[in-house]
């Protein structure tokens, strides 16, 4: 097979060079369908045409709302060939945040799976540009499965010549947008580049920190429609390897799908971890086909992390990323979480051709040990925001992108995660970063998770709140909390108060929505009914935190 990784940095590449070098090999596996690497490319040949014919030329950009499938990742490499950008729509979101995606990106055409066709058919008439809907999945009148319908149908007579639509390694291929933390989500447009850099330099400079293989079966658990999902499945794909796709997590599927698939490397929040091991039969015998497990997203405890190395019983590595960097950033590799290393508080160094730096307010270059606002330079990245330039302006100064997280680094080149810029709480002028004292909550026995956020406090400016969720049949008062954490945090970062909630909020990246988690505590606190949003990675019903216990 020719060398497509370092050569070229095309999907469309990479696509046809599998069906010539791995054409009966599985490239996707869901639901227990097996679509092999020369189906995939043809098919997705057939539907870049039909693309071509619907009016889709280079620079477009396609549209999909629908759950994780392989007809989700063939429209994906059908843009690719048709030189279009591919925009995918959270189906988590509300239809308002729908209608702003895709009038936001000008998406001229949208794949939508039947789940959600009530969404796309109430937003299609306000958005003109939507020249074109298509039904993935068509289905009877009582939901079966409908010859001659959806996607498939929509392309069949067209042809499986490949199409070569002159796009090279940094013209944009996806637009992802951005989970919206902090206000309108932003469309993040990413040059097929940030799919091949990653692998390409661990082999040049002969780490295996994160490594694809092209006999290993990796699990898709985390959605598409973000940068963990698609690129850990993109990852797999430009490696020639199987992925084993979920259209959304359910910890006793996963379990069945590593042992049945014998799976050997996937990617999952912490919490995803824990919920895979909380299930029935997860022992170690279910889990020994593993041999690497990424993680990030959100903190492990080191009592976590214990549990999964016994657990899983292969390697570990943490991975700092973001939407903007296109990939991985930082990593923290194996050899890190033995016994004894003492670099567990640490997210790892900096990826080869990966660069980092800590900056002050006035973007001076700080020394080691000192916080600030870390700094990434990745030939990943992202080409900017979607006709944003005073917002890609600000993310990206030169080749520098400001990740919107303070840390430090340490004299080896560690990098030191204290939370994010945006959500440092100032007590008196004393700031405080949640993260540090989530851990500690997190370190208690009774606590299966913790939020912490700041409220305006009339003396202090703001005051430091507590939403504790607690293991099942623990209980535990807001005192003994207080107290545990006394000796172990200073004073004034300990929480004034604290509330009780039977889940967090999270994004589909399963990093906690501390802004969903201050609203819900002010409307809380102001009498007026809220709910916590569901949480991303699985479907159940979250409770309103109950009013705070003051200490």
């Amino acid at each position: 097979m020719e060398d497509h990784t370092t050569r070229d940095w095309t999907l469309t590449r990479s696509s046809r060079a599998h069906a010539g070098g791995r054409a009966e090999h599985a490239a996707i596996v869901c639901e227990g369908r097996t679509t092999t690497y020369a189906k995939l490319h043809r098919e997705s040949n057939r539907a870049a045409h039909a693309l071509r014919d619907a009016g889709i030329g280079t620079g477009d950009r396609v549209a999909y709302l629908g759950r994780e499938s392989e007809n989700y990742y063939l429209t994906i490499l059908a843009c690719a060939k048709a030189g279009a950008v591919l925009v995918p729509v959270n189906w988590r979101l509300t239809r308002a945040e729908v209608d702003h995606i895709l009038r936001d990106s000008g998406a001229a055409l949208l794949f939508v799976d039947d789940e959600f066709w009530e969404t796309a058919d109430r937003v299609k008439p306000h958005l003109p540009g939507l020249r074109t809907v298509v039904r993935v999945d068509g289905t009877d009148s009582e939901g079966e499965p409908a010859r001659g319908t959806g996607l498939p149908a929509w392309y069949a007579n067209h042809p499986t010549t490949d199409l070569e639509p002159g796009t090279g390694p940094d013209d944009a291929v996806v637009q992802i947008y951005t989970s919206g933390t902090t206000g309108l989500p932003k469309g993040a447009v990413l040059p097929h580049r940030s799919f091949f850099t990653l692998p390409a330099a661990m082999r040049e400079h002969g780490v295996d920190w994160i490594d694809w293989l092209p006999d290993d079966v990796s699990l898709i658990s985390l959605p598409g429609f973000g940068i963990a999902g698609i690129g850990w499945f993109m990852h797999t794909f430009n490696a020639g390897a199987t992925s084993v796709v979920m259209p959304q997590f359910i910890p006793q599927e996963a379990v069945r799908l590593i042992r049945e698939h014998k799976v050997t490397i996937t990617f999952a929040a912490p919490a995803m971890l824990q919920m895979m091991m909380a299930e029935r039969g997860a022992g170690p015998e279910a889990f020994a086909s593993m041999r690497k497990i990424a993680y990030g997203a959100a903190p492990m405890s080191e009592t976590l992390l214990t549990r999964c190395l016994e657990v899983f019983g292969c390697e570990f590595a943490q991975i700092y990323a973001s939407t903007e960097t296109g990939s991985v950033a930082v990593c923290l590799p194996p050899e890190a979480h033995r016994p004894g290393a003492g670099l567990l508080r640490s997210v790892g160094r900096p990826c080869p051709g990966n660069e980092v730096k800590v900056i002050g307010p006035d973007g001076e270059t700080l020394p080691p040990g000192e916080t600030g606002q870390i700094c990434v330079r990745a030939p990943s990245k992202m080409l900017g925001y979607w006709n944003l330039p005073e917002a890609t302006e600000r993310t990206m100064v030169g080749e520098w992108l400001h990740m919107g997280d303070a840390g430090y680094l340490d004299e080896d080149g560690y990098v030191y995660l204290r939370d994010r810029m945006n959500d440092t709480i100032i007590v008196a002028g004393q700031n405080i970063y949640p993260a540090e004292v989530e851990k500690a909550l997190a370190a208690h026995p009774a606590v299966s998770d913790a939020a912490v956020v700041g409220l305006p406090d009339t003396r202090w400016g703001e005051a430091v709140h507590a939403v504790v969720v607690l293991r099942p049949g623990a209980m535990v008062k807001p005192r003994e909390l207080l107290l545990a954490l006394r000796g172990k945090l200073a004073d004034y970062k300990i929480p004034g108060a604290f509330h009780f909630a039977d889940d967090l909020p999270r994004n589909p990246s399963g990093k906690i929505l501390r802004r969903a988690v201050r609203e819900q505590l002010t409307a809380a606190s102001a009498g007026t009914p809220a709910r916590l949003p569901l949480p991303a990675q699985r479907p159940a019903s979250a409770r309103a935190a109950q009013q705070p216990q003051h200490t």
